[in-house]
Parts: C-alpha cells; structure tokens; sequence
C-alpha cells in the first residue's frame, strides 16, 4: 500500500495506538519475564481496547503457542509477534467490486452513515469512476438534502424522491439512470430506522429485490456503516444487522477518535465479517479502503 495511504491509517490510529500499546508498553516493563500473569495482564488490557472477550483469548492463546515455538523468553519480543497475529486474523480484507455495482450502504442513524457515502462516492470518483447516489433514506426528513450536498462536493449524480417516497421506487429510478449513463458505481443511501425491526427488514428485502431483477448485471454489496467510538455497541449493531442482510463488509466510521480502535479486532473476530474501509478523518479523502496488515502494525508502530 502506499506510503501516504498508511501514514494515514497509522496517523487514525494514534488513539487507539496509545492506548493499547500505552498498556503493553506498561506490562512489558513491569514483567520483563513472561509467565502466566503476564498474560492474564495482555488478556485484559486487549478486552479494554474493546477487541472483546472472546478474540482476546483467541489472540492469548495463539501468542502462547507462538512464544513457545519461537521460544521466546523477554517480554519485549512478545510485541511484533501480537502484531502478527492481528494482522493474519484480520487478513480477509474486503474483496474489490467489479464494475459496473451496485453498493447498498446500512446502519442505524448516527454513525455517520451519509458521510460515508459521500466520502466513499469521492473515493471512486477520484479512481476516475462515474458515481450515482439513490437518496433512498427517505424516513429521516434532512436525508436526501444532506446526500445531495455530499453528491455535489464528491461530483456524483444524486437520484432523490419526495419525502416519504417508496425507498424501492427511488432505488428503481437510480438504477435506471445509472444503466442509461452507464454509471460504474451505484451508492443506495437506507433508512437508519423504522418503526420496528420488521419493518426495515421489509424495506431492505423489497430494496434488493429491485436490485436483484433490475440491474442483474451489476456486482451487487452491502456496506454496514458503524461508529469505532461507540466500541461494544457497534459490535451489536453489526451483530444485530448481520441476522438479516448478508454483509459483504463493514465501514468503520470514526476510528480516529476513538483510543478503543481494538473494536476493529472484534467485528472481524466475532463475526467474521471483513472490514472494508476505514474512517481516519473528518476530511472528504479520509475514507480508506482497510489493510490488516498497515492496521496492525500500526497499532504497534
């Protein structure tokens, strides 16, 4: 990756990398030697950085399997060696679309969503891809307005209907248009909320439905977009999510003001589910598609 792109990810992560190897730094000079409260100690300062309980011990008892193979014995050498291990359990990155696609963006108001949209639409348009966003949100009144200013600041065409229109007819009209002026990359914009669980499931479904018959031809994804800062209860909302749209990937909004970016570990740990892209800032062009292995060892850099 290039260098500018993980000065970057590592300049995002300087919360978190405070954090968590402000703890390790901390163990390592209190233990030198490496026993079983050491790890007890590693255990708990990984579950504070929000990489939850159950990837904590994963990456416990691999590092013990590595430190006895590798037969190390000073504390300090147990650093490089979490890095590794991050970094291979986080290694599934997202896989690129093909193109023409079709991107179907989720997530509960207040993460960010439509902001992410913007800057993912600049992303692909300064690829040198033709962008159409569908301002299919149309429960939250501000919605399709906000996306239309992202659109115009990221030199996308914004397809919108009135307030409380169909999400599916606006969808129908997007992807006419993006067939018609053979857009690369479609971005559906989605209601963060309804009035219950069931009723946004409905909506997604009759959403990719129309996807599904309208524009077969296309790459179609589902980009979860979630908060780093709200730590635990992004993990739910991913989890929550996940029981009922099939995820491609996550956007992690957010990671730079955050000191507990080990939420990152947890998603793809937990879940399974691979992170996509990165939020490193508040500017357009800091949205960055993520790399495990920039992300790892930047937390240890």
């Amino acid at each position: 990756m290039a260098g500018s792109v993980f000065g970057k990810i590592r300049n995002g992560l300087k919360k978190t990398r405070d954090g968590i190897s402000g703890k390790i730094e901390g163990i390592v000079s209190a233990f030198k030697k490496i026993d079983g409260d050491f790890y007890e100690e590693l255990e708990e300062a990984l579950i504070l950085s929000d990489t939850g309980a159950l990837t904590a011990r994963r990456i416990i008892d691999e590092l013990k399997r590595e430190v006895r193979e590798r037969r190390i014995t000073d504390a300090d050498g147990v650093k490089p060696v979490l890095a590794d291990i991050i970094a291979r359990m986080l290694a599934c990155d997202a896989r690129e679309p093909d193109f023409p696609c079709v991107i179907l963006v989720v997530g509960v108001n207040g993460v960010g969503k439509t902001t992410a949209i913007g800057k993912l639409a600049y992303l692909y348009a300064s690829r040198g891809k033709s962008v159409t966003l569908a301002a299919a949100d149309t429960f939250r009144a501000a919605a399709a307005e906000q996306l239309s200013k992202w659109g115009e600041r990221a030199g996308a065409k914004v397809i919108r209907g009135g307030e409380g229109a169909d999400p599916a007819a606006v969808v129908y009209d997007a992807i006419d248009s993006a067939k018609h002026r053979k857009t690369d990359v479609l971005i559906c914009d989605t209601a963060g909320r309804l009035h219950n669980k069931k009723n946004l499931m409905n909506e997604l479904s009759k959403i990719n439905k129309v996807i599904d018959k309208s524009y077969p031809e296309a790459d179609k994804r589902t980009y979860l977009v979630i908060d780093a800062t709200t730590g635990q209860n992004a993990l739910a909302q991913a989890r929550e999510f996940g029981g009922f749209v099939d995820l491609s990937g996550i956007i992690l909004t957010k990671i730079d003001g955050t000191a507990k970016g080990g939420i990152v570990i947890a998603v793809r740990g937990e879940l399974n589910v691979p992170v996509a892209f990165l939020g490193v800032g508040e500017g357009i062009d800091d949205l960055e598609p993520f790399d495990a292995r920039a992300f790892a060892y930047g937390l240890f850099e």
